[in-house]
């Protein structure tokens, strides 16, 4: 069973930054995908940032240039480093983790991000 924790949310001032971490335990085969994800009441969830296993990363128009995501495969950890925070920024960040060979998606349980103006 994979269990995914995130830690590191919280408020913010605009103009800040928050580092997010998610700790992956259980089976997960190296050809994967970690990644984030963002949710707003009332919206869809839309996808922040991902990193492949093989070093693709993919980011938001809206995020380029302030948040980077990061991963230690030997602990089963992604990061993302998240810079220049706006208010439009606030939102429920889950991360989640592909994984290829066995086709199956994880999700965290989601962490509150708030960015005050």
């Amino acid at each position: 069973q994979v269990r995914l924790v995130e830690s590191g949310g919280g408020l913010v001032q605009a103009g800040g930054s928050l580092r997010l971490s998610c700790a992956a335990s259980g089976v997960i085969y190296s050809d994967n995908v970690m990644g984030w994800y963002r949710q707003t009441p009332g919206k869809q969830r839309e996808l922040v940032a991902s990193l492949s296993s093989g070093g693709s990363t993919n980011y938001a128009d809206s995020v380029k240039g302030r948040f980077t995501i990061s991963r230690d495969n030997l602990k089963n950890t992604v990061y993302l480093q998240m810079n220049s925070l706006k208010p439009e920024d606030t939102a429920v960040y889950y991360c989640n983790v592909g994984d290829r060979i066995v086709k199956v998606n994880y999700w965290g349980q989601g962490i509150q991000v708030t960015v005050s103006s």
